[in-house]
């Protein structure tokens, strides 16, 4: 059983200086230390925000928030903080714009609703199994994390778990759709071959 109390639980644990893979192959002149200065901004936010709602009895953003909504939040905060040190990539204007990043000036305006070109980044509570909305031929970068949800009563710190990306093709997709009157979500989800790709060109890892 957990021993961190509430109040440690809003600050996250640091990131492993030592768990990045010089070895990576990043596209569009990314590299790693623009990745590692985007993640720990993002745990300076986390940290900030909960330790402000603390003092009020406010609970945790991870904790208040749907689970797929915080995981979004992870997502969307490191495709607008790369480019802040990245200076090749751009989040992409396009509402809803596929991918997230795309290379600066490639595109009119950096605005495209579906280009061949970019970074598609995604943020999970797990290890595998990542979806998406479509199956194509996409640059895909997974931010693996572990934090508490709302359901959860033992407190726990937010940390990054690992990061990996590769270049994934049609074929590392199963395409999940629906049937009938369902209302789900269209998915894909990356297959055991987009698995080992993304894998074997890992990022970082705690």
């Amino acid at each position: 059983m957990s021993n961190i109390t509430e109040q440690m639980a809003s600050t996250p644990v640091p990131l492993n200086s030592n768990g990045f893979n010089a070895r990576t192959a990043l596209p569009y002149g990314l590299e790693i230390s623009q990745i590692q200065s985007a993640m720990q901004d993002f745990l300076d936010f986390l940290g900030f925000i909960n330790n402000q709602l603390y003092t009020k009895s406010i609970p945790r953003l991870e904790t208040m928030l749907m689970s797929a909504n915080f995981s979004s939040i992870v997502g969307e905060f490191m495709s607008a903080t790369i480019p802040k040190y990245c200076k090749t990539l751009t989040k992409n204007r396009h509402h809803n714009g596929h991918p997230d990043l795309v290379p600066t000036r490639f595109y009119k305006d950096d605005d495209i609703l579906h280009g061949l070109e970019g970074i598609e980044i995604k943020a999970s509570r797990y290890t595998k199994g990542w979806q998406g909305h479509n199956p194509e031929d996409v640059w895909l970068m997974v931010f693996v994390f572990d934090s508490n949800r709302a359901k959860d009563t033992i407190p726990n710190r937010f940390k990054f778990i690992s990061v990996a990306g590769a270049l994934l093709t049609q074929s590392d997709w199963n395409f999940s759709g629906r049937t009938g009157t369902s209302r789900r979500t269209i998915t894909a989800s990356v297959m055991p071959s987009g698995f080992s790709k993304m894998s074997a060109n890992w990022i970082y890892r705690d």
